[in-house]
């Protein structure tokens, strides 16, 4: 991590390796371990962190959604460009969502039914969350734009006021839009998503497209295990606000104090949720902590900010700053992991017999996937560069 610009990428991607961990624990055991050992403490607690690795990954997109945008107005990109760039990246990931349940219904058949192809799961809301966030930025760029104010990036509000109207409120305003839009977009979405799920069910819809609401699919009720838009595209936006932040200029002259700030307000946020459902009065008729909360989905955004704090200082100051880290690496190819870990644990090739196995066999069967996956891993990263390098060589014997 010498490259200073690196520095913030590093750390992101620890954090997406961090999820891709918690992602395998959780699916080896559940996958693997036999009905006497998902009764034990043990399985409950794998599964309690089991709770963090969807969060983490659309939350990162959110913020990998800022970093993109930011870059795309440095360079000078219209609002339309930026948002269309944005969009197109979301419908990819959304199309490689679609791609991989045809791969697990192709791979299940006979038994697999055909609806498996329309559930709604993290890669349909991760490719749906980045084009949601690719159109608030172009409406938030849209709002308060002046005609003929200097382009893209006075219409984005990114161009920094000179120095006599540096408290001026609409410039600071014109400055932090970006992160109060997102930030206010999640907090409605958390808001609304108790009624969405209960008293106020979308049931008017075709149960394929009110899975996308609630997460309903053909069961009748919500469902806890699926990724509709309420909640999960909340986390994406907060984010989106958490990378507008680490974009602004006063973040990047104090990377350490402001990562610093964002740990002990998530914290904090931990703290105000925990105290908030325990004292608050019921805002809603049907009351759900663990799923559909707005009181849950703070203490959860809370906990991500201190994981994001703890990242940094891991990646700057602990064993991260090394030449070499796993978690760091299983992150840049998070994605690719994802994808191919799901057949051996869940699929026709799990590596192990499922639901039948103690936890130290399926413990040595979460090794064997860690370690597989990341020597997968660091091939696709040495492909990528030896690719790069036989177009680079290309490139100067064209020039020649």
């Amino acid at each position: 991590m010498t490259p200073k610009k690196s520095e913030r990428l590093e750390y992101i991607d620890w954090m997406r390796g961090l999820a891709c961990v918690l992602m395998f624990q959780t699916h080896c055991y559940d996958s693997w371990l036999s009905p006497d050992a998902r009764r034990s403490h043990f399985f409950a607690y794998s599964q309690l962190g089991g709770t963090l690795p969807a969060p983490l990954f659309v939350f990162l997109a959110g913020v990998s959604s800022a970093f993109v945008a930011d870059r795309l107005r440095s360079k000078g990109f219209s609002p339309n460009k930026i948002a269309s760039t944005m969009v197109r990246r979301g419908a990819l990931i959304f199309g490689a969502g679609v791609l991989f349940r045809v791969q697990e219904f192709a791979l299940g058949w006979p038994h697999a039914p055909w609806t498996d192809l329309l559930r709604v799961d993290v890669l349909n809301i991760l490719g749906l969350s980045i084009i949601l966030m690719g159109l608030l930025v172009r409406l938030t760029a849209a709002w308060g734009a002046r005609p003929g104010s200097g382009g893209a990036a006075d219409a984005a509000g990114l161009r920094p006021p000179g120095r006599s109207g540096d408290a001026s409120l609409k410039q600071v305003w014109a400055r932090w839009k970006d992160v109060v839009v997102a930030a206010a977009c999640a907090l409605l979405i958390a808001l609304a998503t108790p009624p969405l799920w209960t008293t106020h069910r979308p049931r008017w819809l075709p149960w394929y497209l009110e899975t996308y609401v609630n997460g309903v699919h053909i069961l009748g009720e919500p469902q806890p295990w699926l990724f509709p838009v309420f909640p999960w595209v909340a986390f994406a936006f907060a984010g989106l606000a958490v990378g507008f932040v680490l974009k602004s200029e006063p973040v990047r002259r104090s990377q350490a104090a402001a990562t610093a700030i964002l740990g002990a307000l998530g914290a904090a946020l931990a703290v105000f949720a925990l105290w908030l459902d325990a004292r608050a009065p019921r805002l809603y008729s049907v009351y759900d902590f663990w799923h559909t909360s707005p009181n849950f989905f703070l203490l959860r955004v809370g906990v991500l900010l201190v994981i994001l704090s703890l990242g940094y200082i891991w990646c700057r100051w602990g064993f991260g700053a090394s030449r070499f880290h796993p978690l760091i690496q299983l992150g840049h190819t998070s994605l690719l992991v994802y994808w191919v870990h799901i057949e051996f644990v869940y699929g026709r090739f799990s590596i192990l017999r499922k639901r039948g196995m103690g936890i130290g066999a399926a413990s040595l069967g979460l090794l064997t996937i860690f370690s597989s996956m990341l020597v997968l891993s660091l091939l696709r990263t040495w492909w990528k560069e030896r690719r790069s390098r036989r177009e680079q060589r290309q490139g100067v014997r064209a020039q020649a």
